[in-house]
């Protein structure tokens, strides 16, 4: 089923995804949680991700890239903040120089994902909170909204097929 809802409040400075899968609350998780089904998701299709380093604790620290049809390389990190298996985790996502470390000039977005049982199978919420207007107009700019919406549509494959 997949992304089911997709909100901006340019108030709260927040863009929200609700998606629903036919996968149970564990299976779901999974797909955060290893590094080799990250890379198969996070990203829209012509842009897949490569996580090199992906250490899933609460102040934990994830490098990746991500590669564009024209092999241009878009680095970005993770801080992770919070982690409730199954249900919750947190973290801080941002942009990197070629090296993987943070760009300061950039924006970072705080996401949080909540996971929940349903009827059929899971609910996951993704929350994006920015830190300014300016950062906000910026990411949905650069396509952000549509990009996640993408990527996240490829999580019901590889809740079906994990091994590929």
């Amino acid at each position: 089923m997949a992304v089911i809802s997709v909100h901006k409040d340019e108030q709260a400075l927040t863009l929200t995804f609700v998606a629903e899968f036919d996968a149970g609350v564990e299976r779901v998780w999974q797909v955060w949680e290893d590094p080799r089904q990250l890379e198969r998701w996070w990203g829209p299709p012509t842009w897949p991700a490569t996580f090199k380093q992906h250490d899933f604790v609460v102040g934990g620290q994830s490098r990746y890239h991500m590669t564009g049809p024209d092999g241009q390389l878009a680095h970005g990190w993770w801080t992770m903040t919070a982690i409730e298996a199954p249900f919750r985790l947190a973290f801080d996502d941002g942009f990197a120089g070629e090296d993987g470390e943070p760009d300061a000039s950039a924006p970072v977005v705080s996401i949080a994902v909540t996971i929940e049982g349903t009827e059929t199978g899971a609910r996951m919420t993704t929350v994006n909170r920015f830190s300014s207007l300016e950062d906000f107009e910026q990411l949905l700019s650069m396509g952000m909204d549509e990009g996640m919406r993408l990527a996240m549509g490829q999580i019901d494959n590889l809740l079906t097929n994990p091994s590929r």
